[in-house]
């Protein structure tokens, strides 16, 4: 083993700690945190990244999420529970459940995709924690997957289903209250073409109430209309 190989596994015994999970074989966890970026420029190829654990994490995910919450929700229609599944498993939600425990801290990036901010990107993130559980199936089994997705992804349902479809809930708040205008506009596009970031702010009559960020336009939108409907329900009590 090389020295840099044993540093990034002894790293990861950190990550072990937070996730609750000791791995038999810990290379399944390194395996699941490389990027394609970090394992291009260590010329291992497609095949050494975590796409291919990514693929088996996200059936592992949809199979647990999928009895979770049937069971759950027993009087609750399929069309429903499918929209609440997507609410719970879409890629901003997964990677704010990757950032409640700092898995972000732990990818192995390329120097490319570090400098650009890739650490921080959601889509890289959410893949990682969808990498995160497959190899924890293939190292344990579904019972230490299920426990994992049930202890960081299937918890505060409430909240987490907004960020699937803020603009539809937050339009439905302010209907409720009566006939204010709801507006939002994009205030800035950064980044290059194949990476830019769109900032995005809603108003109610006039007045700013939410901002957000993200890769497109929808999801800046939907990002300010969530912290808005947060803000919302802290004047609401």
């Amino acid at each position: 083993m090389t020295e840099d190989i044993r540093k990034i596994r002894q790293n990861l015994k950190r990550l072990e700690d937070r996730i609750g999970y000791h791995f038999t074989d810990i290379s399944w966890l390194e395996t699941a945190m490389r990027h394609s970026s970090w394992t291009n420029e260590h010329g291992l190829g497609h095949i050494g990244c975590n796409e291919r654990i990514e693929f088996l994490g996200d059936a592992v995910l949809e199979l647990v999420s999928s009895e979770y919450l049937y069971d759950a929700f027993p009087d609750m229609a399929e069309g429903r529970l499918t929209k609440l599944r997507a609410s719970l498993v879409c890629e901003p939600t997964l990677a704010f459940d990757a950032r409640a425990f700092g898995l972000q801290e732990f990818l192995l990036l390329g120097k490319g995709e570090e400098q650009t901010g890739g650490r921080e990107r959601d889509s890289i993130i959410s893949d990682a924690l969808e990498s995160v559980i497959g190899a924890i199936f293939k190292d344990g089994g579904l019972v230490p997957a299920r426990k994992f997705i049930l202890r960081f992804i299937m918890n505060d349902i409430e909240n987490k289903k907004l960020f699937y479809d803020s603009k539809s809930v937050l339009q439905e708040m302010i209907q409720a209250k009566g006939n204010s205008v709801l507006e939002y506009d994009i205030l800035d596009i950064t980044g290059p073409q194949h990476d830019m970031q769109f900032t995005a702010e809603v108003k109610l009559d006039g007045a700013v109430i939410g901002k957000g960020k993200g890769h497109s336009k929808k999801t800046a939108e939907q990002q300010a209309a969530y912290q808005a409907i947060l803000g919302l329900k802290r004047q609401d009590g």
